[in-house]
């Protein structure tokens, strides 16, 4: 566990030596699970992307190939989230599993649709009871705790699953939301066993911006609209006219654009698997 003198320290590191922790803890991931056991969750947001220049950065120090990356499709995605992946697809060379719960998208048809329970698999009525839904229909809402559960973790646990990965990376940070803020570097999960592995913990979202810029990491165009924090289209929305990093980052919320259901479920929705 972080003391909270540690925390308090990493938080205050000069943005190369923020860096270097994350490389240090990508290189420990690599050592204990190998790079072919790991995976990196990439969303196309500034955090992702970030971390994912980390990972490149150690696995060419060490000559050793990136691991593959996981996209979830959630069913409502940016167009330019879409462009903006493709693109470091193919600057980066990235090998990418593109994720999607297709028994409820098509069983949707389209958002704000009504599903049927019963006409789903069993592996999401299961899932469905995890949550305590006993309802006979759920419209299909994007982002809303019900279809977070459904659209990402499910697909995300079948896909760990199906790899048999020890690792899954994900870019998320102690500042970032409440429910993140006592996280570990590594963390081992269940359902399936696995290790979330956090390199980028100790960043606050104006570092993000530091070394976005220092280092010319690509960033995707919707934060020069003035988005802070992506998620599902129907449920993400400007925080400002200005671009993000103009934005009062150490005194307005980072997540005020995005749909406040799932922001007020977060610490169940992550006991079950959510990043």
């Amino acid at each position: 566990m972080i003391i909270p003198d540690e925390k308090e320290k990493l938080l205050s590191l000069h943005i190369d030596e923020k860096i270097g922790k994350s490389k240090s803890i990508i290189g420990e991931a690599i050592e204990r699970f190998g790079n072919d056991r790991i995976a990196i969750a990439i969303t196309g947001g500034k955090d992702s992307t970030t971390n994912l220049w980390f990972f490149k950065q150690t696995c060419d120090e060490l000559g050793v190939r990136i691991p593959v990356c996981m996209f979830i499709d959630e069913g409502d995605i940016f167009d330019e989230i879409k462009e903006f992946v493709t693109y470091i697809k193919d600057l980066w060379s990235l090998d990418i599993a593109y994720l999607k719960n297709e028994d409820v998208s098509s069983k949707a048809g389209g958002i704000g649709n009504s599903v049927q329970v019963t006409l789903l698999n069993e592996i999401n009525r299961s899932a469905l009871r995890e949550i305590n839904f006993s309802e006979k229909e759920f419209n299909f809402i994007p982002d809303s705790p019900i279809c977070n559960h459904l659209m990402k973790t499910v697909p995300m646990r079948d896909f760990i699953i199906k790899n048999n990965l020890k690792a899954l990376s994900t870019a998320i940070r102690w500042d970032e939301q409440e429910a993140r803020k006592d996280e570990e570097y590594f963390s081992l999960r269940t359902n399936p066993e696995h290790t979330r592995v956090h390199p980028i913990l100790h960043f606050r979202e104006r570092d993000i911006w530091i070394a976005i810029f220092k280092y010319d990491i690509p960033y995707n165009k919707l934060y020069k609209l003035g988005y802070r924090s992506l998620g599902a289209r129907s449920a993400t929305g400007r925080a400002s006219d200005i671009p993000a990093w103009m934005q009062d980052l150490e005194n307005t919320p980072e997540r005020v654009g995005r749909g406040q259901d799932k922001e007020q479920v977060m610490e169940q929705l992550r006991a079950l698997g959510y990043m």
